[in-house]
């Protein structure tokens, strides 16, 4: 706990990119939640932009709504 689930449309990102991202999420989570590092998890799930509306917006935005902490402006 806690784990930090990205899901994206698919894109070619370096395990440097990768790295520097988790770096920074791990920092604000850590901070946010007062956690140790090591307890952090994140993914990335790539999601085609045909299968987006089926497979995340409807569940995780349009049906968790009282969950998300940024909403998106679609």
């Amino acid at each position: 706990m806690p784990h930090v689930k990205i899901q994206h449309f698919p894109a070619a990102l370096s395990k440097t990119v990768k790295n520097r991202l988790a770096e920074e999420i791990t920092l604000a989570v850590t901070h946010a939640l007062s956690c140790e590092s090591s307890v952090v998890s994140i993914s990335m799930e790539p999601v085609p932009a045909g299968d987006w509306q089926e497979q995340v917006y409807r569940p995780e935005i349009e049906n968790k709504k009282d969950c998300l902490i940024k909403i998106p402006n679609y």
